[in-house]
């Protein structure tokens, strides 16, 4: 199958999950689904190739994780994927824990930076580029979605801040999480290697993180708060993800690909 040019692309997360994104949301037109495509990495999630305010995109759901299917391997399929449609510009989402003792479940935060702890930091999809990660979440689009934040959630939004990311699936012990504290802000498992994979295809990347739990250790907390948070809520992260689309232009003012960067090992290889 045909993979469609598309400039946008949003990779779903437990915040969009229950409902179904894209559908059944207003002014958005479901052009395909259930796409899948043949990768070098096995065949790819899912997809949808949807419209929003005239711009088309792609969405997967739950960052492409599927049983018997590695964590690596689904991001490879997806972003190779996302290169092969030209993506510039992708949005992600997803739950989070508590390390900040000062934040509380359903405060949104948009991340200016990450920690990687996780054992996934050699996923690459050809190994070309040299990546720099300054500003590794976009400025400019992590700005276009703080205004449409504003404009559809009255609760606390927090426009920096630091993500651990761990590799799951089980949650942070408490000892964990104390060595996090004063290091990062939230704990999750998706940023990376997305945040790689983003910066060698080109793309701008920015993630919109949405607090469901308590680090361990540092107050109780109800699964049945964090289930009712990802039932309601999931309107409001898909609006927030869909406004900003519809905001952002697909062309650059951002540094973003300027910090990709033809790997220097290439030259010395070729000497040889």
């Amino acid at each position: 199958m045909k993979i469609p040019s598309v400039d946008f692309a949003i990779i779903g997360g437990s915040g969009t999950l229950s409902g179904n994104f894209p559908k059944n949301f207003t002014g958005v037109e479901i052009l395909a689904e259930n796409l899948f495509f043949e990768t070098p990495y096995g065949k790819s999630p899912a997809f949808r190739l949807c419209a929003v305010g005239g711009k088309n995109f792609l969405t997967c759901k739950m960052h492409g994780w599927r049983s018997g299917v590695t964590r690596a391997d689904s991001s490879r399929q997806i972003f190779w994927t996302f290169r092969a449609a030209g993506v510039k510009r992708i949005l992600s989402e997803g739950g989070v824990g508590t390390v900040n003792h000062l934040l509380n479940p359903r405060d949104l935060m948009i991340p200016d930076d990450y920690l990687d702890l996780s054992t996934r930091k050699d996923v690459q999809l050809d190994g070309r580029y040299l990546l720099i990660m300054r500003d590794a979440l976009c400025p400019e689009l992590r700005g276009k979605l703080l205004t449409a934040a504003k404009m559809f959630f009255t609760g606390r939004i927090f426009e920096r801040g630091i993500y651990a990311v761990t590799d799951g699936r089980h949650f942070e012990s408490p000892a964990e999480i104390s060595m996090l504290k004063g290091h990062a802000d939230i704990v999750g498992q998706s940023l990376a290697p997305e945040v790689y994979l983003a910066r060698e295809i080109g793309a701008c990347y920015a993630n919109l993180s949405f607090v469901v739990n308590y680090g361990e250790g540092l107050k109780v907390w109800s699964h049945e708060v964090m289930k009712n948070i990802f039932f309601d809520d999931a309107q409001l992260i898909g609006n927030i993800l869909l406004d900003t689309i519809k905001n952002t232009p697909a062309e650059k003012s951002c540094d973003c690909l300027n910090l990709r960067k033809e790997t220097l090992l290439k030259e010395i290889y070729d000497a040889e």
